[in-house]
């Protein structure tokens, strides 16, 4: 019994400098200089939360047609609804093709993370501090620089399978030969595929721009270690 008070101490202390060794680790690894690698993979977890988030906002229902990236018609398209709204069968022609052209980019952008995953994922560790540095919005324009034409090419069929999907280009056409069977007008066949692909990423990229300059400027938004130490460098 009198050798539990030793024992006590001897287990206190080497506990103490468990717990104090184990803290140096911890700041070590805490205040050690990020690596261009570490602030890579930080950008791309930052872009990928952005992603997700963005693509839940604009494929739920109604996250095109009721909110500010509703897609409107382009003005050349304009001048066909326009012209058959006496027509009968057409009175309602616009606002009919907006509906299904939101509700496809809807359907479409909620298949759009995969693409979205491997553009990010091939981004490069050059300019990883530049774009750490830069603008609330670097990182996402810097995707948007290196990966636009790529990822329009991946999300056009996608963008085109939803308007089949809902048969929006199918009632388009329909639409387009109405209009062109009119006497005296000028023929007139817009695609409308590439301009909704053109709306929805425009819609995706500026979600994705909200999210990363929500990260930089609010720590709370930073929900991974790896997060909050990239980004507490740009604080500093």
């Amino acid at each position: 019994m009198k050798n539990i008070p030793f024992l006590l101490l001897i287990v206190s202390f080497t506990l103490f400098w468990s717990c104090s060794d184990l803290q140096r680790i911890l700041d070590e690894t805490t205040d050690r200089p990020l690596s261009t690698e570490e602030v890579a993979l930080g950008l791309k977890e930052a872009l990928n939360v952005g992603v997700d988030h963005g693509v839940s906002l604009l494929s739920a229902r109604d996250g095109f047609l009721k909110s500010n990236y509703k897609i409107l018609l382009p003005p050349e398209a304009r001048k066909i609804t326009d012209r058959l709204q006496g027509v009968p069968g057409f009175s309602n022609v616009e606002e009919i093709i907006i509906e299904r052209i939101n509700r496809s980019a809807e359907d479409a952008v909620g298949r759009a993370a995969p693409i979205f995953g491997q553009a990010i994922r091939s981004m490069t560790v050059q300019d990883a501090w530049g774009i750490l540095r830069g603008e609330n919005d670097a990182a996402t324009s810097y995707l948007h620089e290196r990966t636009s034409t790529e990822l329009y090419n991946e999300f056009n069929p996608v963008i085109v399978d939803a308007l089949n999907k809902y048969e929006a280009l199918d009632y388009w056409e329909s639409t387009v030969n109405a209009y062109n069977s009119l006497p005296f007008v000028e023929q007139l066949n817009p695609r409308l595929d590439d301009y909704i692909t053109h709306r929805a990423l425009d819609a995706l990229f500026d979600r994705i721009a909200i999210e990363e300059a929500e990260i930089r400027e609010d720590v709370e938004k930073r929900t991974t270690e790896l997060l909050r130490r990239v980004f507490e460098r740009q604080d500093g």
